[in-house]
């Protein structure tokens, strides 16, 4: 299969995901679970895409390194309720640092 195929592929099925969201009747969204499901879908995504960022290796593989520690100090900034940026920038230079002095 060539790359384009694989593109055009990969497109019609995510039209085909988004058409699905206008065709799924209303009253099969409008219960308890299914709105509590849809609450939380997005922090779970988000939580398993930080994870797999920060600690995924090559081939699956566990890594630990200055994104760990990065990570570590992003979230003591933010349940000390600092700043969305101050929190991106502390953890952004913790990181480069720590890689400056080899870790990473």
């Amino acid at each position: 299969m060539s790359t384009w195929t694989t593109v055009l592929v990969g497109c019609l099925l995510a039209y085909g995901l988004k058409l699905s969201g206008y065709v799924v009747p209303a009253s099969w969204l409008e219960g308890r679970r299914v709105a509590r499901i849809t609450a939380l879908l997005p922090a779970a995504l988000l939580t398993g895409l930080i994870v797999t960022q920060t600690v995924g290796g090559p081939r699956g593989s566990l890594t630990v390194d200055a994104r760990v520690v990065a990570l570590g100090v992003a979230v003591v900034l933010l349940l000390l309720r600092r700043g969305f940026l101050v929190v991106v920038i502390a953890g952004a230079a913790t990181a480069a640092g720590l890689r400056a002095m080899g870790w990473g």
